[in-house]
């Protein structure tokens, strides 16, 4: 049974919902579930925007046959070719074999990577700048590439306003029947999930985001864009601002507030008590916007996207075969990886008889991009002691001294 949506006039959304996905790409949990977004444009030609993944590919065909109403589908738009988006191109082939593909050079090759059986006399290759009418609807394309891959592009068309933004705007969580963002409370309800999507699946590639983000200001048009249809997430079609103000933080590296996330490696609870007592002295020095994680029990993709919200950051750890906790070891890893930088950085270390953790986080630190590293620390032996909390006050002071400056 079809389950489509109107975005206007003469466009729809033909994707569908995904609740039995436990990982995003095999690695990010996925409590809410994600969408697929694909679009049907019926114009004098008929436009298909992406695919879905293989999982809803029959909720998808159904969508896709239902707007369709017995037309043919003239046109396929192929924006991006990772599989969640892809997987469903061969069904597409084999019910309307006569399809031309509209897409980027870089994508031809992954999809014949891939083994989708696409005759070259069928694909129209497109460039950064071209343009194609459909009838009333002009298709103007932009390159994205490594956001996230390397073939992406996005599509706008220049007559409705509708930016195909590929992955970029995209979010997890699924839409449940409901399709534009101003059908959620998204700041509340939303915008975690849209922080966690971007910092873990596009995070890395901050300059490359930027730099479509100025591409689409020079040639489209910010105020030209009327609704934003990525291929995960709702629709947007009010307060584009909104999005790209975050979106201009992330892909910048600038944190959305001031304040602290607290994350902690503890082995047998001594280190987690250090972390609560420091953000008990935080919150007695007027710093409430806090947040604490045991990097054992929290998903890394949850650490990292609080970690591009809040401005500072504290690593408090045990020493653990004279190295560092290596849960804590792969988040520190994790943020090298995803190019995190810009933020001040507190350390706290224990160790029974040789703490070394602390000097080994500030070496991995230093690592990464225009990190502030407190001077004030804490280093405990075993448990905090009486001894202990003069050395707290002080970092809990310098702190909250950053943080309010």
């Amino acid at each position: 049974m079809y389950n489509y949506r109107k975005v206007t006039d003469d466009l729809y959304w033909v994707g569908a919902n995904d609740h039995r996905l436990a990982l995003f790409e095999n690695i990010h949990p996925l409590y809410h579930g994600v969408s697929y977004n694909a679009y049907v444009l019926l114009d004098e030609k008929t436009v298909l925007f992406d695919t879905a993944d293989w999982s809803v590919g029959r909720q998808f065909i159904d969508n896709v046959k239902a707007v369709l109403g017995g037309r043919p589908l003239d046109y396929l738009v192929i924006n991006h070719v990772e599989p969640d988006h892809a997987a469903s191109i061969e069904e597409i082939l084999l019910r309307w074999p006569q399809v031309r593909i509209v897409t980027s050079p870089k994508a031809v090759i992954l999809l014949h990577q891939f083994g989708f059986p696409i005759d070259a006399g069928q694909v129209e290759e497109v460039q950064e700048g071209d343009s194609k009418c459909f009838g009333r609807h002009t298709i103007a394309f932009v390159s994205a590439p490594m956001v996230h891959w390397p073939e992406a592009m996005v599509s706008f068309d220049t007559t409705s306003g509708v930016l195909f933004s590929a992955d970029a705007f995209g979010s997890f969580r699924a839409l449940d029947g409901k399709l534009f963002a101003d059908e959620f409370h998204f700041d509340s309800e939303w915008l975690d999930d849209a922080r966690r999507y971007y910092t873990n699946i596009v995070g890395k590639y901050g300059p490359q985001v930027q730099a479509l983000l100025n591409k689409a200001s020079s040639l489209v048009g910010l105020d030209n864009i009327k609704f934003i249809c990525p291929l995960h997430g709702p629709v947007w079609r009010r307060d584009l601002g909104y999005l790209i103000d975050k979106y201009v933080h992330w892909a910048t590296y600038e944190p959305e507030e001031r304040g602290v996330m607290i994350v902690y490696a503890s082995m047998y609870g001594n280190t987690e008590t250090a972390a609560e007592v420091l953000s008990t002295k935080l919150a007695e020095r007027g710093v409430t916007n806090t947040r604490l994680y045991d990097v054992s029990s929290t998903h890394v993709s949850y650490l990292i996207s609080d970690l591009f919200k809040y401005s500072h950051l504290v690593l408090a750890s045990v020493t653990y075969n004279l190295g560092i906790f290596p849960p804590m070891h792969s988040f520190l890893m994790d943020m090298k990886a995803l190019n995190l930088q810009k933020r001040t950085v507190a350390l706290v270390e224990n160790g029974s008889w040789a703490p070394r953790s602390g000097a080994l986080m500030r070496e991995e630190l230093e690592k990464l991009k225009h990190m502030d590293i407190l001077d004030a620390s804490l280093t405990m032996a075993s448990s905090l002691q009486e001894q202990n909390l003069g050395e707290m006050d002080a970092l809990a002071d310098a702190i909250a001294a950053s943080v309010n400056q």
